[in-house]
């Protein structure tokens, strides 16, 4: 009698884990749209343990509001909320795309950019930048009052 071993080596097991982050991360966007009625827009609190315990947003605040609102068709809102968003649903649908046709080939296609120093260099940069140029809009448009109703201080 045979057995058949179907262990999953690491590379595959971290591509699968990539593809069901990506599809969780597009998900619940979608799920927030569709169960919380566009409460979303009603509130500025966020579940960001930086923003609760400060009151300023981290580099990451907005995107999940980003997303909501590309799925309602709302570039203009979405590009408000976080530039990223829009490239944040393209990154995710090509990394599906990508892990899915790794896992099936057993080949590695665009290793060498994705593990590229230079381009993780420039991204980090930009979203420093991206992110100080959003804390000075932020403290110019909101007074300490306001900034600390978004925390947990208020």
């Amino acid at each position: 009698m045979t057995s058949i071993n179907y262990t999953i080596n690491t590379k595959s097991r971290r591509k699968i884990y990539g593809i069901i982050g990506a599809v969780i991360t597009l998900m619940v966007p979608f799920f927030l749209l569709f169960f919380n009625q566009n409460t979303h827009l009603e509130t500025d609190q966020s579940l960001c343990p930086l923003k609760m315990l400060t009151g300023f947003p981290c580099p990451g605040c907005g995107i999940t509001k980003s997303l909501v609102f590309l799925y309602e068709g709302d570039v203009q809102k979405s590009l408000y909320y976080h530039i990223l968003g829009p490239f944040v649903v393209a990154f995710c649908i090509a990394t599906i795309v990508l892990l899915s046709l790794e896992l099936l080939t057993k080949k590695e296609y665009l290793n060498h950019l994705l593990f590229n120093k230079k381009f993780a260099y420039s991204l980090a940069i930009f979203l420093a930048c991206y992110h100080f140029i959003r804390i000075i809009y932020f403290i110019n448009n909101n007074s300490v009052n306001d900034i600390l109703k978004q925390s947990i201080w208020r």
